[in-house]
């Protein structure tokens, strides 16, 4: 049955929160300033009026909820606070006498509410920051970064013995007679400690292999998703990333430089330039946020956020990218990549259709090759040059440089405002790092992607409301804000 917050308030608990809390508190600002009532209208549909027993209201759970991403605590540990921090319980919105939810109704409400739901009520708080106008509106800022996966990883051995250990848990679910026969085969309680030698990883990658011939087609679908994942690392050959570990399947190996790995997801977001983030995405560590800029953008377009350009490092520097942000009629405020910095040596001459060497000669002609143009140079002009052999490439007399059409949009961006946008740029970074310093989005709290999305959706909804408060309170003390 649905709960109802109590609006009847307590003499004693009106003298005990009014005396004894500090007014100027972050928390109690939030309550008084933002109004939770999305939260009962978005969960509304997941409890009777009349069935049941009354069930704690979604408000207070939800508060619970965002104390622990405020600050950084366990299920187990707000449901202990709130016992006792008369701050927390004064958020929350319970009494003295209110009986307080424990960790496991916590775990209940979060799995029936899901990622969806979360995202739902992430964007009904960019909705009243919307209404508020509290968003700039003239860039977009996007990056993604590392979230660790909650895991220990292991070796390829290790690997192989943890995934057939896993799946024989799963067919003892559905036929404990057979699954004593294939223990005494193929479980090995055993962890390999030091690094595998090649004939201990031949055997195990061969018993696998006969362990998934005489388990596949026999045991459901849950245990042939799990076969599918060992077959990946049993024949990397198929081409799909092979899954880090069999306690949390979705996690992928990621590269954060050329030296430096991690193994896990990816928050990949949009910045407003008020420090709001508008949109997220969570994605597997394996993929490439430069290709999935896509998905952000549709969720902009669908929230009605527009913007007059778009900002993101180089990694997202594809023709691609570009056209798609032209197509949102935004500016592209993207650098080079580091293969393609050479091109910037030669200036672009618009009215002319002509680049300029680092000498001052212009291009004679160009040719149209492949997705740009192939500019060429005067042979009389590059024979004394003192830079020759710096561009003359695999022409032996001339210089010849290699537009692609994405370099032409590149250089339909390159106006006054880049600049500054690529020094903004920078404030992403930040709020990542308040994300992973303050509200423990470094490492993820839960294993499978959607659960990891519900922690990045509450990280950021939380950043999001106190940076919201924190605005609508500078408005109002300055009314040159205001």
């Amino acid at each position: 049955m649905k709960g109802k917050e109590n609006s009847q308030e307590d003499f004693f608990e009106v003298w005990v929160y009014g005396k004894r809390l500090p007014e100027d508190h972050l928390l109690l600002r939030i309550k008084k300033e933002v109004d939770f009532f999305f939260v009962e209208e978005e969960t509304e549909d997941l409890y009777s009026e009349q069935m049941g027993r009354p069930a704690y209201p979604a408000g207070v759970l939800f508060r619970m909820l965002f104390l622990e991403f405020y600050d950084n605590l366990s299920d187990v540990e707000v449901a202990s606070q709130v016992q006792y921090n008369l701050v927390y319980r004064a958020f929350v919105g319970l009494g003295m006498d209110d009986s307080t939810p424990d960790d496991t109704t916590l775990v209940v409400f979060r799995q029936r509410l899901g990622a969806e739901r979360f995202e739902r009520l992430f964007d009904r708080v960019i909705e009243e920051c919307d209404r508020l106008g509290l968003l700039k509106k003239n860039l977009k800022i996007v990056d993604a970064t590392a979230v660790i996966a909650d895991v220990a990883i292991p070796n390829t051995v290790n690997l192989l013995r943890q995934g057939r250990r896993v799946i024989l848990r799963e067919i003892a679910k559905r036929d404990r007679k057979t699954v004593k026969r294939l223990i005494k085969r193929y479980f090995t309680k055993e962890k390999l400690c030091q690094k595998p030698r090649a004939e201990e990883l031949v055997q195990e990658i061969e018993l696998s292999r006969d362990f998934i011939r005489e388990v596949k087609g026999h045991f459901g679908e849950r245990v042939e998703e799990k076969l599918d994942l060992l077959e990946r690392i049993v024949d990397p050959q198929r081409g799909e990333a092979k899954p880090v570990s069999f306690i949390d399947v979705d996690a992928r190996h990621g590269i954060k430089s050329p030296k430096r790995m991690f193994s896990g997801y990816k928050a990949h977001i949009v910045e407003d330039e008020a420090e709001i983030v508008t949109s997220v995405e969570v994605l597997q560590g394996n993929q490439n946020e430069g290709s999935e800029l896509s998905l952000l953008l549709e969720k902009e377009e669908k929230k009605d956020l527009k913007a007059e350009s778009l900002v993101a490092d180089a990694l997202y520097d594809s023709a691609d990218n570009r056209n798609l942000i032209h197509r949102k009629k935004m500016r592209a405020y993207i650098p080079l990549r580091h293969g393609r910095k050479h091109q910037d040596s030669f200036r672009y001459i618009k009215e002319g259709d002509q680049l300029k060497c680092p000498l001052g000669k212009f291009s004679i002609g160009r040719v149209r090759q492949e997705e740009g143009y192939l500019y060429y140079f005067s042979e009389i002009d590059c024979r004394g040059c003192s830079k020759k052999a710096l561009c003359i490439g695999d022409s032996p007399k001339r210089a010849r440089v290699w537009l692609s059409d994405d370099y032409f949009l590149k250089v339909m961006d390159d106006d006054m405002k880049r600049k500054e946008a690529l020094a903004q740029r920078k404030m992403i970074e930040r709020k990542f790092g308040e994300a992973k310093k303050w509200h423990g989005m470094g490492r993820a709290r839960y294993r499978g992607k959607w659960r990891v999305a519900i922690q990045v959706l509450m990280t950021f909804l939380v950043m999001n409301i106190k940076r919201m408060v924190k605005l609508i309170l500078a408005a109002r003390a300055s009314p040159e804000l205001a």
